[in-house]
């Protein structure tokens, strides 16, 4: 039964998995405040470009 334990506690698959999780989580926060300030600049820039085009 101890040899059990011993193997669970040695297994760091697990962990792996989770780090490449938190690794992914973590790109996709990045990537989604990057495309939300590009898209707010965009936003603004068009707005520009369209009032410029009413004149």
């Amino acid at each position: 039964m101890t040899k059990i334990f011993a193997r669970f506690a040695k297994d760091e698959s697990g962990a792996t998995a989770i780090e490449y999780g938190l690794i992914a989580a973590l790109i996709a926060v990045a990537a989604i405040t990057a495309m939300t300030s590009v898209g707010t600049a965009l936003i603004g820039k068009f707005t520009t470009i369209a009032t410029t085009l009413d004149k």
